[in-house]
């Protein structure tokens, strides 16, 4: 049996779209309860609500998955909103955590820490190196300060706090809304609608040229799962695949899947954010035995079937 069989589990974000997959794993394991907070009753954002909420479950493991995100055109419009509410959920969230005295929490970062160009493949050692991509730094640098609360908390403390960073995700029941969505699922809605209307050419923002490397939601959960499992060390660790796929190959992909003939048309005067993006998990397959099994073809068609039966936008 698992570290997390028998244990009171709460995962923050868990009615959300990697919160729900995390949830579906933990169930595997045996725990004695899971505690999902809605945010209708419990604002993260309060540190009372933060404190009622750890009352009422009375974890013995928190897994932070919750998050305010969004894609490039989100992070650029929103950048105060999502740098103080990210970082006042965590900041807030690991102290709380100190006080009532949980005995693991595992948060979930994002790989948009990183500095703009780090070399490709990115290691956890190169997170140090440099500013974030402009459009992203408010959101990642929150999560980044949450890492270091961290791991002062254990220098200090003895805290057992585990922080992993998740490559870009995607999958079914992803974030479909034009105003916030990243960029699978928003190529996904235009390539769709461009191909029932018989358009003939979809308009995309940057120029195609940067890379990303794109991790299935399931795959994900399955990392931060391991993680909570079996991995008790503050240092940070990478969730990818090492796939490092351009937004142009990934356009054409998408387009291919959802039968689109026409043209692409690429707007240069919308950012690209940051250039390249693809890491290399060979720490977390080291130290917990992560590794992706999604291919990326496999992933996309289950993520574009989900879309075509449920229409959510």
């Amino acid at each position: 049996m698992g570290a997390i069989a028998g244990k009171r589990v709460l995962v923050t974000g868990g009615a959300g779209f990697l919160g729900r997959a995390i949830v579906g794993q933990l169930e595997a394991l045996d725990p004695a309860a899971i505690f999902v907070p809605r945010s209708a009753e419990y604002d993260l954002r309060e540190r009372a609500s933060i404190e009622r909420m750890l009352d009422d479950a009375r974890p013995e493991l928190v897994v932070h998955a919750a998050a305010v995100v969004g894609g490039i055109g989100a992070n650029a419009e929103h950048p105060g909103e999502f740098f103080y509410d990210n970082a006042i959920m965590g900041i807030q969230l690991v102290e709380a955590c100190r006080v009532h005295a949980v005995p693991k929490l595992v948060t979930v970062g994002t790989i948009c820490s990183y500095p703009k160009f780090t070399p490709v493949p990115f290691t956890e050692d190169h997170l140090w190196d440099g500013y974030p991509e402009e459009t992203n730094a408010p959101y990642g640098l929150a999560k980044k300060m949450v890492m270091v609360q961290q791991q002062a908390y254990h220098q200090q403390y003895g805290m057992n706090a585990v922080f992993v960073m998740p490559a870009n995700l995607y999958g079914p029941g992803d974030n479909f809304d034009p105003a916030s969505a990243h960029v699978i699922p928003d190529l996904i809605r235009k390539f769709v609608a461009a191909h029932e209307a018989g358009a003939p050419y979809v308009e995309l923002w940057g120029t195609g040229s940067p890379s990303r490397d794109f991790l299935y939601v399931d795959d994900a959960a399955e990392g931060v799962v391991l993680a909570a499992d079996r991995y008790d060390d503050p240092a940070p660790v990478n969730l990818g695949t090492g796939v490092e796929l351009t937004i142009r190959e990934l356009a054409e992909l998408i387009g291919s899947a959802v039968g689109y003939e026409g043209r692409l048309r690429w707007d240069s005067s919308k950012p690209d954010g940051q250039p390249r993006r693809a890491v290399d998990a060979h720490l977390a397959k080291l130290r917990f035995g992560f590794e992706a099994r999604t291919s990326f073809e496999e992933g996309l068609g289950a993520t574009v079937a989900w879309y075509l039966r449920e229409r959510p936008f």
